[in-house]
């Protein structure tokens, strides 16, 4: 038997004692070392139906395998024949399962996953920046997906996970500026601590690339406003199905608005190469034993952590 934080009812996880995973001949063991709470989650949990329970989630973790090889698991398990992964887009495969939804994730003391799925580690990575991998991954993809201009003026909406590595990652590759915006003070607060030219609760002015990471109505509607005549928004965020944004503004100031989803193989192995690289001293390690109590608060609107590993 093994701990596991375990999904087991509309707005409940609790640690359960469950069955060691069986490892199929294709799969490898991984004993988990960190594993990262994500939005997503927090809202599959109140309101189910992507998710299912009882169902063990996590798709961002890393840990150690059998040969003790230290690994990030890229969770996107595509089938690499159909059209879309023929052309190099198997974060979109139509048959596409994740590991944390579709099968036992990472929030456990170990979990089977494919043998194609593991990326080894730098030596001497920290946990915590390879419990970082899947998001750092999901900021490269929405980067490439929104080719961004040289000298671009950047925005961001939520200063969560995803938001503040998008961020990171324009101030890293030469926007002209970078400005950051969320409800939260103290998101806020960390955005600027790691290098936003302006922070607060809403975008002022006007942008060439927007990244919403959160995904309501509103914030949808802020990132077309504030776009530039012939700008790009890149929507990333899941939270509602509304758009709530102006059709006609869109048309007439030929605004572009782009989804991104996931990341490709090489995208997830270049996030391997950034992560130690990045400030990540806002993220805060727990205790598996600590993960019920975590999740809950977050799950029930608390900003604090901006993010959360669990440590088995």
């Amino acid at each position: 038997m093994m701990k596991a934080l375990v999904f087991t009812a509309p707005s409940v996880v609790e640690l359960h004692d469950i069955d060691e995973p069986s490892v199929k001949s294709d799969e490898i063991l991984v004993e988990v070392a960190a594993a990262g709470i994500c939005g997503s989650e927090l809202h599959g949990v109140r309101t189910p139906g992507f998710r299912t329970p009882p169902l063990v989630m996590g798709h961002e973790f890393a840990g150690t395998t059998i040969d003790g090889r230290r690994v990030a698991v890229n969770p996107i398990l595509s089938c690499g024949t159909c059209d879309l992964c023929v052309r190099g887009r198997s974060q979109l495969c139509r048959h596409r399962a994740l590991i944390g939804v579709h099968r036992p994730g990472g929030f456990a003391e170990r979990v089977a996953v494919p043998a194609s799925a593991v990326h080894v580690l730098p030596a001497g990575m920290s946990w915590t920046a390879a419990g970082l991998v899947e998001p750092i991954a999901y900021a490269v993809h929405t980067w490439n997906v929104a080719q961004v201009p040289e000298g671009a003026r950047v925005g961001v909406i939520g200063c969560g996970t995803i938001g503040l590595l998008c961020m990171q990652l324009a101030r890293g590759r030469g926007a002209a500026t970078v400005a950051a915006a969320d409800l939260s003070d103290r998101r806020a607060a960390v955005a600027a601590r790691l290098g936003a030219d302006v922070a607060g609760p809403a975008l002022s002015g006007e942008f060439d690339v927007i990244f919403d990471a959160v995904g309501s109505p509103g914030t949808r509607a802020a990132a077309l406003a504030h776009l530039a005549p012939g700008g790009t928004a890149v929507w990333l965020g899941l939270l509602s199905a509304e758009s709530g944004f102006d059709g006609a503004d869109l048309v007439r100031a030929e605004k572009r608005v782009l989804g991104s989803f996931g990341y490709t193989d090489a995208e997830f192995a270049a996030a391997v190469d950034l992560a130690a690289e990045w400030d990540l001293s806002w993220v805060n390690t727990f205790p598996l034993s600590d993960g019920a109590r975590v999740f809950t608060d977050l799950m029930n609107g608390g900003t604090e952590p901006v993010k959360a590993l669990l440590a088995p």
